[in-house]
């Protein structure tokens, strides 16, 4: 009698940039529906725009994680008409601006954002309310620590002040504080006496940990992709070069989805201009990105069926004729489709950051250029294959 063979153990990562990245993500996903992949997913680490889709995602299918099936009929179409018939970032000034008990968070306006999400987006419930499987990171950054937050299987810390179980913590909060980009949102702020925080001696100490008082009162929770904007640090360890384990477990198989805007060639404001400073702030954020992406891509060139590095703005065709020397056949194969071009790549890629309303034809744009990457890159270096 022949062993069954085990599911691949799948990781996906998640990167922010808006609705931009909402819809790329929103076609990476197609191309893994339609090879039935969905079922096999057992993390997910998500930023900013990537945290949002996946919130969307959950929210179609009574917060649980759907199959593919599911995901094509249901959460797809679902993502597609929040997207193209709504407008978080302007439902949210108008809340801030029209609401008089929201003028307290004219600073840290992820609070209103996290309101609209609710009534906007009808996402409702509580970090407890998400299955257990996959396993979902929603990845912020602690400004006082300047460290990872995320919330995890009803849990929330960093590793620098503890972890605090806070089950009932509501879900819409925890996906605005993966959006609160600074200046453009401000920071979400929470009370940690609120919370009993419990933390190991060392970060790798074996045992239980201890409960803790925290430093500060507040912590003002930003935008992941402050820290990290491919959501890669809870999956893969960037120095080592490999998977990280996950609750006991690790995976066998990764796709990052980076959809974040590039770092563009301009020139640098006057000594005046106080997007000098912004400038200088994405070249350093940029540096810390293009590390972890090295580091990543350099693993896959070691280990090709080890999952996908999917970049928006990548030329599908130049891509094929590129990289496809070592795989000839599916390389013809995949020359004979029909593929975006370089110029609707490029558009997909400058696609504004932004939390405001699609066009259906900018969404189909996008998410087709997710697919397509995702597709190619899957297909031409054989990650199906093991």
């Amino acid at each position: 009698m022949a062993l069954q063979k085990e599911k691949t153990r799948i990781g996906l990562a998640l990167s922010g940039g808006g609705v931009r990245a909402a819809a790329f993500h929103a076609g990476v996903l197609q191309y893994l529906a339609e090879q039935g992949k969905l079922e096999e997913v057992t993390h997910i680490s998500s930023v900013s725009g990537g945290s949002l889709f996946t919130g969307l995602v959950y929210s179609s299918n009574f917060n649980t994680w759907p199959d593919s099936r599911q995901y094509l009929g249901v959460s797809l179409p679902h993502v597609r008409n929040l997207l193209t018939t709504t407008n978080l970032q302007y439902s949210a000034l108008v809340r801030l601006l029209l609401i008089p008990s929201n003028w307290r968070y004219l600073l840290s306006r992820a609070n209103v954002i996290a309101q609209t999400i609710g009534t906007l987006w009808g996402i409702g419930g509580a970090l407890r309310d998400i299955g257990d499987k996959p396993v979902w990171s929603i990845n912020g950054t602690t400004a006082e620590t300047g460290k990872r937050f995320r919330f995890k299987a009803g849990q929330f810390g960093d590793y620098l002040i503890g972890y605090a179980t806070a089950p009932s913590f509501p879900l819409k909060n925890a996906l605005a504080v993966s959006a609160a980009f600074p200046g453009g949102v401000g920071p979400l702020s929470i009370n940690s006496n609120e919370f009993a925080w419990r933390k190991k001696k060392n970060w790798d100490a074996q045992g239980s940990a201890e409960e803790v008082v925290p430093d500060h009162k507040r912590l003002h929770l930003y935008d992941g992709g402050v820290y990290d904007n491919l959501g890669l640090e809870p999956l893969f360890d960037v120095g080592r070069q490999r998977f990280k384990a996950q609750d006991g477990s690790t995976i066998d198989k990764l796709f990052v989805s980076d959809a974040g805007s590039p770092l563009q060639n301009t020139v640098i404001p006057s000594q005046l201009n106080p997007f000098r400073f912004k400038r200088l702030v994405d070249i350093m954020l940029d540096q810390t990105r293009a590390i972890r992406v090295r580091s990543f891509v350099n693993f896959l060139q070691n280990n090709p069926s080890g999952g996908a590095y999917v970049m928006i703005g990548t030329d599908a065709i130049k891509s094929l004729e590129d990289f496809g020397h070592a795989n000839e056949a599916t390389k013809g194969k995949l020359l004979e489709r029909k593929w975006l071009s370089l110029e609707e790549a490029v558009s997909a890629k400058q696609y504004p950051t932004n939390l405001e309303k699609m066009t259906e034809d900018a969404f189909d744009l996008v998410a087709r250029h997710g697919y397509e990457t995702a597709m190619w890159n899957c297909e031409l270096f054989s990650v199906w294959d093991s």
